[in-house]
């Protein structure tokens, strides 16, 4: 299943649409017939000026129909209702993501999901930095927190990294691990946020897939949030996609807490396993026993 399928696996897609932060890349683009709007950080005019030196294509970004400025989304939209919400790669740079996930809640429609498409940090330039935990979650948003710290920022930039001069790539890839600024930059930035009340950007959380439906699974217990998983994919490549609803979805189950913490365990050490051949492996057994029979027989 592509990608684009996989957002749209749990939503209506002929529905009525809105789109969060596509920048130049959007999911569901008006020009193919989506009846969607968007919303940015910035107009139309404004997201072009920015990326037209960055070698990307500036004429996909589309007219931009709200432009969120820190207020709820309520407020911003007034009193639209959507069927669906997408979300790529936006939800690990909220300052609070349990008000980013509720604000998302309160315009949909009662049967309304949202899709979210998330960085592994084991595939991507976060992949230095552990799982974000439920305290940190939990304590930011009841913090009322509408900027990055300035530890989220010497966090981000101190483990920032490429692999084989990659930022993203998926399970299994190769190549040479470099940090991508300096330990004094990265101070230098942690020290200007210290000083500074202008919003600097950065991935604030960082998740495995199982780190991620844990987090949701429990606020949700927690009464925290209204939203639900409904629908979800692995990792392929550098992202995995999950979607959420209030309403639950027929057949679609969702692990218990104990499966959850397990396996998100397991992901972790994964990019740190080394498979061996096994050839090479019978051969280390056969040394061990030959060593073996000559304690035995000495």
């Amino acid at each position: 299943m592509l990608r684009n399928e996989k957002m749209f696996a749990a939503l209506k897609k002929e529905g009525n649409g809105l789109e969060i932060g596509p920048s130049y890349d959007p999911i569901a683009p008006k020009r193919e017939g989506f009846n969607v709007k968007v919303m940015d950080h910035a107009s139309q005019q404004e997201l072009q000026e920015k990326y037209k030196s960055e070698g990307v294509d500036v004429n996909n970004i589309e007219f931009v129909d709200y432009v969120w400025r820190g207020e709820s989304y309520k407020e911003l939209v007034g009193n639209e209702r959507f069927d669906w919400i997408i979300a790529s790669h936006v939800i690990e740079h909220v300052p609070d993501l349990v008000q980013f996930i509720n604000s998302c809640s309160e315009v949909l429609k009662d049967d309304g999901v949202l899709s979210l498409a998330v960085p592994d940090a084991r595939y991507c330039f976060d992949q230095f930095r552990p799982p974000s935990g439920l305290s940190n979650v939990i304590d930011t948003h009841l913090s009322g927190a509408t900027r990055h710290s300035a530890g989220t920022i010497l966090e981000a930039e101190l483990n920032a990294s490429t692999r084989d001069g990659r930022v993203a790539w998926g399970s299994g890839h190769k190549g040479e691990n470099k940090f991508l600024c300096s330990p004094e930059v990265a101070v230098d930035k942690f020290k200007r946020a210290q000083s500074s009340e202008d919003y600097v950007d950065a991935h604030k959380w960082c998740f495995t897939p199982s780190s991620f439906r844990l987090i949701l699974s429990d606020l949700k217990m927690l009464g925290l949030t209204e939203m639900r998983e409904v629908s979800f994919f692995g990792t392929e490549g550098c992202e995995f996609i999950l979607a959420l609803s209030r309403q639950s979805l027929p057949g679609h189950v969702v692990p218990d807490r104990l499966q959850l913490s397990e396996a998100a365990q397991k992901e972790m050490a994964e990019p740190f396993i080394i498979s061996k051949p096994k050839a090479r492996m019978k051969s280390r057994f056969e040394k061990w026993k030959r060593s073996i029979r000559k304690r035995l027989h000495a």
